[in-house]
C-alpha cells in the first residue's frame, strides 16, 4: 500500500522521478524503488515526501505500518505492546536495539546468514530497527530501564570507531531524564535470567506483559503469575546490577580502552 501511494501521489503530482530526486534530495533509483516496494525507507524520506506531496503524514503513517512487515511474526505482537509501553524495564544479554546506532545495527543484522534478498534486505532491516527507535522520542517518552549484561560490553564490533560511537551513544542515551542505564558485571555471579534477555512493558491501563528473548526466538508472557514471577527474577537482576553512575563510569572506562 505504502509503494502504491508513493507512485501514486507523485503520477498525480504531474513530477518525474528525477523532478522529484531535485526537490528532496534523494537518489532517482532509489526513489524509483521505493515505489515498487523493492526497498523500504528511513522515516527522514517518508517525512521529506510528505513534505512535498502535503499529504499531512500519510505517508509515515504508511511506513510504521509497512516497517512491521520487516521484523518476523513473532516479534510484532511484541513490538506493538512496546510501542505504547509506559514503563519499559529491560535486561539484555545484546546491545538492544533501541540504543543501536545505525552503523552498529548494520554490523549485528549482517552477522546473520545472508537471505534472498541480500544487501537489499539488510537495508530494510537496518532502516526498521531505526525507526523503532522513534518510540523513545514521543509524547510522552516512555520511561526506559536497560541493564546490560557485561557480555553485551564485551563483544566489540571489529571496527573500533563502530564500536566506541555505539558505546559514546548508550552514555548520551543515558542522559535522558527518562532513562536508566545499569551493568551487571560478571563478578555478580548466577542469577535466574542468564538464559536470555527480558522485557517486562507496563501499557497506560497497568497492564505489564513480558517478553522473553533468545536469539533466534522469543515468547510473549502475558498470564499475571508467570509475569509475576519474571518481575521478581528482574527486580533481583537490579540488585545485584551496578548502580547508574558506576554503570557508565563502567562504560567510559570501556571507551578508553578502545582508544589505546
Amino acid at each position: 500500500m505504502l509503494a502504491f501511494e508513493l507512485r501514486r501521489l507523485r503520477e498525480e503530482s504531474g513530477k518525474s522521478l528525477a523532478q522529484l530526486s531535485e526537490d528532496t534530495s534523494y537518489d532517482r533509483t532509489y526513489l524509483h524503488r521505493l515505489e515498487t516496494g523493492e526497498r523500504l525507507s528511513q522515516l527522514p524520506v517518508m517525512e521529506a515526501l510528505d513534505s512535498v506531496y502535503k499529504t499531512g503524514g500519510l505517508l509515515t503513517r504508511l511506513w510504521r505500518l509497512a516497517r512491521q512487515e520487516v521484523f518476523m511474526d513473532q516479534y510484532k505482537e511484541f513490538m506493538q505492546y512496546e510501542a505504547k509501553a509506559a514503563i519499559m524495564h529491560k535486561y539484555m544479554l545484546a546491545i538492544p536495539g533501541l540504543l543501536q546506532t545505525e552503523d552498529y545495527a548494520r554490523v549485528v543484522l549482517s552477522s546473520s546468514p545472508p537471505s534472498v534478498g541480500g544487501s537489499d534486505d539488510l537495508e530494510d532491516q537496518v532502516a526498521a530497527r531505526m525507526g523503532r527507535q522513534e518510540l523513545l522520542h514521543r509524547e510522552p517518552p516512555p520511561n526506559v530501564r536497560i541493564i546490560l549484561d557485561e557480555a553485551a560490553l564485551r563483544r566489540p564490533a571489529a571496527d573500533r570507531k563502530t564500536w566506541r560511537h555505539q558505546l559514546a551513544h548508550i552514555v548520551g542515551s543515558a542522559s535522558s531524564p527518562h532513562m536508566v542505564i545499569q551493568v551487571l558485571p560478571f563478578e555478580a555471579g548466577v542469577h535466574d535470567l542468564m538464559s536470555g534477555s527480558l522485557s517486562l512493558l507496563w501499557l497506560p491501563d497497568g497492564q505489564c506483559v513480558a517478553y522473553l528473548e533468545g536469539s533466534k526466538s522469543g515468547e510473549l508472557v502475558d498470564g499475571p503469575n508467570e509475569v509475576a514471577q519474571l518481575r521478581l527474577s528482574y527486580d533481583r537482576v537490579r540488585d545485584m546490577a551496578l548502580a547508574p553512575p558506576e554503570s557508565l563510569a563502567f562504560i567510559q572506562h570501556l571507551m578508553e580502552e578502545s582508544t589505546s
